[in-house]
């Protein structure tokens, strides 16, 4: 006659147990270096992100707040601004400025990247109706910040009427 291998279920529990926990340890030993590399993956990518990287990122989000200006939806540029941060300001201050109407504008390019600052060259053509002036068309310097490593528009004076000395 043949002997066959006892099942496991056959086994006495303390066997049982100790092929489970060796069975575990051997699918850890499979795993961790797995998990690891992926995890390290996922942490490197973000410090690996190139200057030119950081330029399109910041153009978009730019680009998605001035076209939100220009169409005057206050509501969805609020969460474009630095300000919508500070528990001293609410949208309902926010949302009571105004008296611009921008009639065209384009992101030209960023001017300049430090750090988490950053100047982005935009062209707009502006009205003032209370004044009745039309038409104004100039190049702004608009004030970016990158706060918890999302950029949001600096609201400052008003980029129009900056002193140029």
């Amino acid at each position: 006659m043949s002997k066959s291998k006892p099942s496991l279920r056959s086994r006495p529990p303390s066997t049982l147990a100790a092929i489970t926990g060796h069975r575990r340890r051997a699918l850890a030993c499979l795993f961790a270096p797995a998990l690891a590399t992926l995890l390290w993956g996922c942490a490197t990518t973000a410090a690996t992100t190139t200057p030119e990287d950081e330029r399109t990122v910041l153009l978009e989000r730019a680009r998605a707040y001035w076209a939100a200006t220009k169409a005057n939806d206050l509501v969805t540029t609020w969460s474009y601004e630095d300000i919508s941060l500070d528990p001293r300001w609410t949208l309902q201050g926010y949302l009571k400025r105004g008296g611009i109407q921008y009639d065209a504008v384009e992101v030209k390019g960023v001017r300049s990247l430090e750090g988490d600052t950053a100047l982005v060259d935009v062209e707009v053509r502006f009205s003032l109706p209370q004044m009745r002036l039309r038409n104004q068309l100039t190049v702004i310097q608009d004030r970016w910040r990158r706060i918890d490593g999302r950029w949001y528009h600096v609201l400052g004076r008003n980029s129009l009427f900056d002193d140029k000395r």
